[in-house]
């Protein structure tokens, strides 16, 4: 069976999630890297799926920055997690964050 919502790779779990309100993407560090353990990062996007995405240090912490493009995002997070955008596992369902 095929998890669409969760992806893994580099020592970085992905996991997304709809709340009432979001499409979220979250980060984890596993320590399995170069990103420290327990380090996280999270994109939110309104249920809707239009308007900016933020990019928090957590699912529910203070936005930090709002883009446009979802590469934009995917760069701000990999910052935060100390990687590479390219480091990062996308689960297919979050895909279309940002369009």
């Amino acid at each position: 069976m095929t998890d669409d919502r969760t992806a893994e790779a580099n020592g970085i779990n992905a996991t997304y999630d709809e709340t009432e309100t979001e499409r979220l993407l979250e980060f984890e560090a596993t320590g399995d890297g170069t990103a420290r353990a327990g380090t996280t990062a999270a994109i939110a996007q309104n249920r809707d799926g239009y308007a900016m995405l933020k990019v928090r240090p957590t699912a529910d912490g203070d936005e930090l920055e709002r883009y446009y493009g979802f590469d934009m995002a995917l760069d701000h997070a990999a910052e935060l997690l100390g990687i590479s955008p390219h480091d990062l596992p996308i689960p297919t369902a979050a895909a279309d964050l940002g369009m």
